[in-house]
């Protein structure tokens, strides 16, 4: 939520860091080609460690991986993918009334959006969406699994009014293959362009009203299309999420069999995405990237603008819009190359998106750690917040959860020890992310190319573009942002 209205919540970040100035061109040479989640909040802090030790450490630690990886013999990296440990099994049984549920504290949130408080920080509506389930459901996703298909209030609903209507659980039509989940593409987009572009997204009843609309559209969708078919194609949240849960400890079997794995082992037993695939996973990256980028003093610098004297979302739309689309096509474009450049250097005769889709998934352990690392403050203070809103969500002076009246400690993440820590789990998170994601692409490597050579040298330009991710993420962790 952090900053979506003009005079509402400010972004509570990561705090503010100097930089030095090699570190800081060094970063600058990456900003454009560069996906990152995470940005500095209104407070200025002093780190006692230099930043450009840290982003030196980082960019190092990212090329060592790569150096041990490719020195390892494939049969181990397989053999490590593989280990699995049972726990237990459960069914689908109860999936719909825990859909159910879901759905009637939507709509008590979206009666709360209407009718509750105008402040942001007091209504549940925009603390839950930006917060809990968009912040919190997005990190419970990367560890737990898929909670999302039972979570979401779609699920629910539909099935009752697909039985009471007489239409089959595939739907009355069927949605074309060329389709795709492009659908779901343009969804994200007006997603993140309401959230990082609109003047107040953070407005509960304008919330309430988008996202009431969405739900309605989503279950004419479903009951036209089917369930399943719709959540695959273009219903958003449920694909982001889906990609996302790939990266989990625990997975579930088509038998409803529970067991523990490695962080990223789902990945690598993923299909080729298709374009549409492509292009909605380099979205969802690029998206957030510009939720950091958008703030720096760089961005606005770059139209006019004095970042200490910031004229509001309003006066910022046009720029922000041509930006969220061209760090999409810059993006998209550098990714495309640095796969293009490492077939060439294997000299592979497999077809460029096929390697594409595979190698595309190895950006998810990124997207994860930039986003722990970009909504850890969010979380620990709008968290509670949110806590304290549920109790109340209409304002009335109920105490529901008994949480209506505790005391907010926004302290948490202010002063030069809060920065200290918070920028090492942040910093550590990031580099964590990329260190994974080079393992997981060095597996598909082996998958596209099984000589040992040729998949070392297919990873060079990938692992090249990761450690600009690294430079560039640490960077903006550290550089400062508007409030």
């Amino acid at each position: 939520m952090s900053g979506r209205t003009e005079g509402g919540a400010k972004d509570r970040g990561s705090g503010v860091y100097p930089c030095s100035t090699i570190a800081f061109v060094g970063a600058l040479i990456f900003v454009l080609p560069t996906p990152a989640f995470a940005h500095a909040s209104d407070r200025g802090h002093v780190l006692l460690l230099p930043t450009g030790y840290y982003l030196a450490g980082g960019a190092f630690a990212v090329a060592v991986s790569f150096l041990v990886l490719a020195l390892l013999p494939g049969d181990w990296l397989d053999r490590f993918w593989r280990r699995r440990m049972p726990l237990f099994s459960f069914g689908d049984s109860a999936r719909t009334t825990v859909s159910l549920i879901s759905f009637a504290g939507f709509a008590i949130l979206i009666a709360a959006g209407l009718f509750g408080s105008r402040d942001p920080l007091s209504n549940p509506l925009p603390l839950v969406i930006w917060t809990l389930l968009w912040a919190g459901v997005t990190l419970l996703q990367g560890v737990f699994g898929d909670l999302w298909s039972w979570l979401n209030p779609w699920y629910g609903p539909w099935r009752l009014a697909s039985r009471l209507l007489g239409a089959g659980d595939e739907g009355r039509w069927r949605l074309p293959g060329w389709l795709g989940c492009w659908p779901a593409v343009l969804l994200f987009f007006a997603f993140a362009w309401f959230e990082l572009i609109d003047e107040a997204p953070d407005d509960p009843a304008r919330l309430a009203y988008a996202a009431g609309l969405y739900w309605l559209l989503t279950v004419l969708a479903m009951l036209a299309f089917g369930c399943r078919n719709w959540s695959r194609n273009g219903e958003f949240l449920s694909v982001f999420f889906s990609m996302v849960a790939r990266f989990a400890v625990v997975e579930r079997n088509e038998t409803g069999g529970l067991g523990l794995c490695w962080p990223g082992a789902k990945l690598l037993a993923a299909e080729p995405l298709p374009a549409s695939g492509i292009a909605f996973l380099l979205l969802a990256l690029s998206s957030v990237s510009f939720d950091g980028l958008s703030k720096t003093f760089f961005w606005l610098g770059l139209f006019g603008i004095n970042p200490l004297e910031f004229p509001g979302r309003t006066a910022v739309l046009g720029s922000g819009s041509l930006g969220l689309v061209l760090m999409f096509m810059l993006l998209a474009g550098v990714f495309m190359l640095a796969v293009w450049l490492g077939q060439r250097l294997a000299r592979s005769d497999r077809p460029i998106g096929q390697a594409a889709g595979l190698l595309v998934w190895s950006i998810v352990p990124i997207a994860l750690a930039y986003h722990a690392a970009h909504y850890l403050t969010l979380l620990l203070v709008d968290g509670q917040y949110a806590l304290a809103a549920l109790s109340d969500p209409f304002a009335l002076g109920w105490n529901l959860f008994g949480t209506a009246d505790m005391q907010i400690e926004a302290g948490i993440v202010a002063g030069a020890d809060s920065a200290w820590w918070l920028w090492n789990v942040q910093a550590g998170a990031i580099i964590s992310g990329h260190v994974l994601a080079v393992l997981v692409a060095h597996g598909f490597a082996w998958r596209l190319h099984p000589k040992p050579s040729r998949a070392a040298l297919s990873q060079f330009p990938l692992t090249v573009l990761m450690i600009a991710y690294t430079v560039f993420g640490l960077w903006l962790l550290a550089t400062p942002t508007v409030g």
